[in-house]
């Protein structure tokens, strides 16, 4: 027995976007497009159609729409996600037996043919669609077929077979036996913040205004005003539970601790409690919760660090040693990565028999959070830990809270990065904190946009973290903040920055090592918040241009212009919705004045050639008005590094 359907000719193949062959969703988010693609082919010669179905989300119910073919087979659909939640997509393909018959009409009538039978022919195909047929349509497709059998008219009954508002109907009523099906594809849409959002790192502990007190939650409360005007939409804190006592670190990350040392927050755990509890110094529960709503008050979400580790007297040690390695002399296992040791931090064993109830307790953790008010974590170092935990417990998170936010804090090898984003989280640490140069930012952007992973990897980019001071930033002085601030602001269209430090343009290195030296890790800090820097200021005004220019709100429109030196990096987005285009333009070289001719991609930005166009300069004010592709641009690093501009077309 053939266990198929012989009679369906059409093959789809390639579809997109299709996640490790359906296993996993794509992604998008609120007002974002995806373009559902595939390629459909038949044997022979007979003209092609195609459909998508889709299930939206909350609904049971398939609407139907006709993709677009574009070249070599390849047909498309662009669907916008309006909605947070699951849509469901399957691709339909068939023979167009219709449009077949209507193009050789077309031609047999221009070439002078007797049309008597095709006329006959074409009757009988819209008799077919009319059995199908609503009875408004039926109505319509009879009296077409009346046309075609009785008309002593030939020119009039071509020019009634040639009518696309005739076509358009029948293409409604295909035969369903004849109908090939691809596999169901998915994408999960989820909230706007998952794809735009700011993000502006501080340590609660350092937020007192007196110098060598400890901050607390009340304190950071004081500042939420000053972050919200500065344009930040995420305020994310280092964890925030008890601080191991044994083997605590001391300053810079010595491993003795001085009475009076803090220790690192990522070191959780001691005698007064664990994950589910709040460093005593830092406040009250209460006081959390407060922050928590106060910030929402403010259009801004805390984001909460979840690291997956303990202090050696962290309360699971001793209710759960089986949750841990255990060294031969008796001791437990801590976290090592030769020749670093890091004495103050015990990994978990997710190979341990005792796995179920480990992961029970550690998604509780996140559930208890999620009961006091946090909606986005940053979860610290996940590629250290077990693959189907992540996936198993994101699932089960966003099941029944689909607002919640995960950012996966991975530095390290592409495939472990990439299987992060597949599993379910939302966004991601990126390499951009290493590229530097113009090839590798066109190159690395493309990656993420231009290839598979823009469904499934979406990059938040971090020109600084309390654990990284990269080279650039550590040689490049204020000029290199601002350079870097601009390309992670209009390059992604999420980014943050570890705040204090990198505002007011700290920037000296632990000796040999690409951190910060007196690093706040291991030490209170005690800021002069009402401090002026021109940093500042430049970050104020960019976060400012991110939320008037819907262009910058997504990171998948990115376009680079042909620029005539490596020293300056050119690129475009622009929104049709809204009519919107920018065009970004960067001096890489922080130390001098540099210029080049830009080439901007008009056809992108939807500027006929020869057409002029006014460019308007966020960051100066400055206008300009071009009229060919190609124009001149001269930076100055010591008065600002880049262009930021909206693009009007002069009708």
């Amino acid at each position: 027995m053939i266990d198929l359907n012989g009679r369906n000719r059409v093959v789809i193949s390639n579809i997109s976007p299709i996640v490790e062959e359906g296993r996993y969703p794509a992604k998008s988010s609120e007002g974002e497009y995806v373009i559902i693609s595939a390629d459909v082919f038949s044997d022979g010669h007979d003209e092609i159609d195609a459909s998508v179905l889709i299930q939206y989300p909350g609904t049971s119910e398939w609407r139907e729409y006709f993709m677009e073919p574009s070249f070599n087979d390849r047909w498309s659909y662009r669907l916008k996600t309006e909605k947070v939640g699951n849509y469901r997509c399957i691709i339909q393909g068939w023979v167009d037996h219709y449009e077949t018959w209507r193009k050789g009409l077309k031609k047999k009538y221009d070439a002078g043919q007797d049309l008597k039978v095709e006329l006959l022919i074409g009757a009988d195909l819209l008799a077919q669609a009319s059995a199908k047929a609503s009875s408004h349509h039926k109505k319509l497709l009879n009296s077409w077929v009346r046309t075609l059998k009785k008309t002593a008219n030939v020119e009039d009954a071509v020019e009634l077979a040639l009518l696309d508002d005739v076509y358009q109907i029948v293409r409604q009523y295909k035969d369903k036996k004849l109908i090939t099906i691809s596999s169901e594809l998915k994408i999960e849409t989820e909230r706007k913040r998952a794809a735009y959002s700011t993000w502006y790192e501080l340590f609660p502990r350092s937020a007192a205004t007196t110098e060598g007190a400890h901050g607390t939650f009340n304190d950071v409360k004081r500042l939420l005003p000053r972050v919200a005007k500065m344009g930040f939409d995420v305020l994310y804190f280092p964890p925030i539970h008890p601080i191991g006592e044994k083997n605590r670190k001391g300053k810079n990350n010595s491993l003795t601790a001085v009475e009076g040392d803090p220790g690192s927050p990522w070191a959780i755990g001691n005698r007064t409690g664990g994950h589910k509890d709040i460093h005593p110094e830092l406040g009250t529960l209460d006081d959390f919760r407060g922050l928590i709503q106060e910030a929402k008050n403010q259009n801004m979400e805390i984001a909460m660090d979840i690291a997956y580790q303990c202090a050696p007297d962290h309360p699971y040690v001793k209710e759960h040693p089986q949750w841990f390695k255990w060294r031969p002399d008796g001791s437990v296992q801590y976290a090592e990565n030769p020749p670093k040791k890091y004495e103050d931090i015990l990994p978990i064993n997710f190979e341990t028999e005792d796995w179920e109830n480990l992961w029970q307790e550690l998604k509780s953790v996140i559930d208890y959070w999620i009961d006091k008010g946090i909606t986005v974590f940053r979860i610290d170092n996940p590629h250290t830990k077990a693959f189907p935990f992540w996936e198993w417990m994101i699932r089960e998170v966003r099941r029944i809270h689909p607002e919640i936010i995960f950012l996966a804090e991975a530095f390290t090898r592409p495939r472990l990065m990439e299987r992060l984003g597949k599993v379910g989280f939302n966004q991601s640490y990126t390499y951009f904190t290493w590229r530097n140069t113009k090839t590798e930012i066109e190159e690395y952007m493309n990656e993420l946009t231009r290839s598979p992973m823009r469904y499934y990897f979406r990059p938040n980019f971090w020109p600084n973290t309390p654990d990284i001071l990269p080279p650039a930033l550590s040689s490049g002085g204020e000029n290199a903040h601002i350079m870097r601030l601009i390309l992670a602001a209009t390059l992604s269209s999420s980014y943050g920055i570890y705040g204090p430090v990198y505002e007011f343009g700290i920037n000296t290195p632990h000796p040999g090592k690409e951190e910060y030296t007196h690093n706040e890790k291991y030490e209170l800090k005690n800021w002069d918040w009402n401090k002026y820097t021109r940093i500042k200021e430049i970050i104020v005004r960019v976060n400012r241009i991110r939320q008037q220019n819907s262009a910058l709100q997504t990171t998948w429109n990115i376009v680079f212009a042909e620029t005539t030196s490596d020293q300056i990096l050119c690129y475009v987005k622009n929104d049709p919705d809204t009519n919107n285009r920018i065009a970004v333009v960067v001096n890489l070289d922080v130390r001098h004045l540099q210029g080049a001719h830009v080439r901007l991609p008009l056809r992108e930005l939807e500027i006929e050639p020869g057409q002029g166009y006014k460019l308007r300069d966020l960051l100066s004010g400055s206008t300009y008005v071009w009229h060919e592709e190609w124009n001149y641009v001269q930076l100055d690093p010591y008065e600002m590094p880049a262009h930021i501009f909206t693009i009007e077309p002069i009708i």
